[in-house]
């Protein structure tokens, strides 16, 4: 029997690879996006397989979550694998605090924290029954406490420990696990200068970047294979939090 799984920003260069990587290994995939509908859809008709479908979503809005759960609910879906992959940050040094408005940590913690909290609280009645797996991805700078702007450290450590606190609550009937990617060598990151991204390659034990599928395959890992593991992180940094 073919399973569900629920991606939430799956219209991103990760979350496209991770949705691709299920359905290449039977899933039956529903990803959400928050804007750009033209790429999602190019990204749902990409994908192996049938039964796959994309929405249009603003996970910061609970409302909006509790109304995807009913939708599918009347379509008698049921998810087995719930990716918690939406997240939002922009760059503000660490030392200009100034710069770091209170909007902008807001958004933050409620796109990278409360969103994941409230899609798992939202679809928890289909994970119990079916006895599924809920994977949040964090980050390195959760540990390394080094990134686009303290904020986005801070919801990538709270994730991680929300994780945790998640595993406790929902088992024996849900595992929670996170993946914390180091910088991963998408589009964006390609586009960067390319200075600066050679000394991130040299910072990084395995003096390279993660590539959008080493992560999507710790996605697979976590959810198929990993079955007596719950409340902890897969990394897939390099080793970059031995540099530093």
């Amino acid at each position: 029997m073919s399973k569900y799984a629920l991606v939430t920003g799956g219209s991103g260069g990760l979350g496209a690879a991770i949705c691709a990587m299920l359905a290449n290994n039977d899933y039956k995939v529903i990803f959400t996006y928050h804007s750009n509908k033209d790429k999602a859809e190019k990204i749902l008709d990409s994908l192996v397989g049938e039964e796959h479908a994309c929405y249009q979503l603003n996970v910061a809005d609970t409302q909006a979550i509790e109304d995807l759960q009913a939708n599918l609910r009347k379509d008698n879906i049921d998810i087995d694998l719930l990716v918690n992959c939406a997240g939002t940050t922009q760059f503000v040094a660490h030392h200009d605090l100034d710069a770091l408005e209170d909007s902008v940590i807001d958004k933050i913690l409620s796109v990278n924290v409360r969103a994941p909290f409230a899609m798992t609280r939202s679809f928890l009645p289909s994970l119990k029954k079916n006895k599924g797996c809920v994977i949040n991805i964090t980050s390195i700078a959760a540990k390394t406490a080094m990134g686009s702007n303290i904020a986005y450290c801070a919801s990538k450590a709270a994730l991680e420990n929300m994780t945790c606190s998640l595993a406790r609550a929902l088992a024996p009937d849900v595992r929670v696990l996170s993946v914390a990617p180091g910088l991963i060598d998408t589009e964006f990151v390609k586009g960067l200068d390319d200075k600066w991204r050679d000394q991130q390659e040299q910072a990084t034990p395995l003096q390279r970047l993660a590539d959008v599928d080493e992560v999507a395959k710790a996605v697979l890992l976590a959810a198929e294979h990993l079955t007596f593991s719950t409340g902890t992180t897969i990394s897939v940094d390099g080793g970059r939090p031995l540099s530093n």
